[in-house]
């Protein structure tokens, strides 16, 4: 005996099933759960510490567990001025990472150079030039809430994107159009 359509129209029957794709659960769930990796070089990363504090909780936004391993975190916030010595090791940490992996860039320091970028030799002119970078987040150093307000478009570029990786040869694009704006 087949069901009638009266049976398959069921109001009761429609509130309790949910139909949806595998890849939308999938990006839902990526979205919603970044891990970032606990990984601060300078003074930004004071503010980074505060926004995963009581005051700011982070939790709520599903990025509060920092981790302390690249192999456990699916997002890089890079947090300090990023000097030549240490670009090879950011580039190996995000290397470890697994994909699919996302990149903030916190601060003046990792955007361009910050103060140092005139006088100093020791500082790399970006982040973006070793690693690609998703959200900027610029200010000296920035507050809590504008990481926050980073992690939220990150969500919302991952729900639009569905949970792809930045393409590397695009970086690069995105550092041009962001130095042309600064310059003008």
């Amino acid at each position: 005996m087949s069901p009638s359509a009266d049976d398959l129209y069921d109001p009761e029957l429609q509130q309790s099933v949910l139909l949806t794709k595998v890849e939308w659960v999938k990006d839902w769930g990526r979205r919603n759960a970044l891990w970032p990796m606990a990984f601060g070089l300078a003074c930004c990363a004071m503010e980074m510490m505060a926004t995963a504090a009581t005051k700011y909780d982070l939790d709520r936004f599903g990025s509060g567990v920092f981790r302390a391993s690249p192999r456990q975190s699916d997002l890089m916030i890079v947090a300090g001025t990023v000097t030549h010595k240490m670009a090879p090791r950011v580039r190996r940490l995000y290397d470890q990472m697994p994909d699919p992996k996302y990149a903030i860039a916190m601060g003046a320091c990792v955007i361009g150079g910050g103060p140092y970028s005139r006088f100093g030799y020791h500082v790399v002119q970006g982040v973006d030039l070793v690693i690609p970078v998703d959200i900027y987040v610029p200010g000296c150093p920035p507050r809590p809430e504008a990481l926050i307000d980073a992690i939220r478009k990150l969500q919302e570029r991952i729900r639009v994107r569905g949970g792809k990786s930045l393409p590397p040869e695009d970086h690069l694009k995105n550092r041009e159009r962001i130095l042309a704006m600064s310059a003008s």
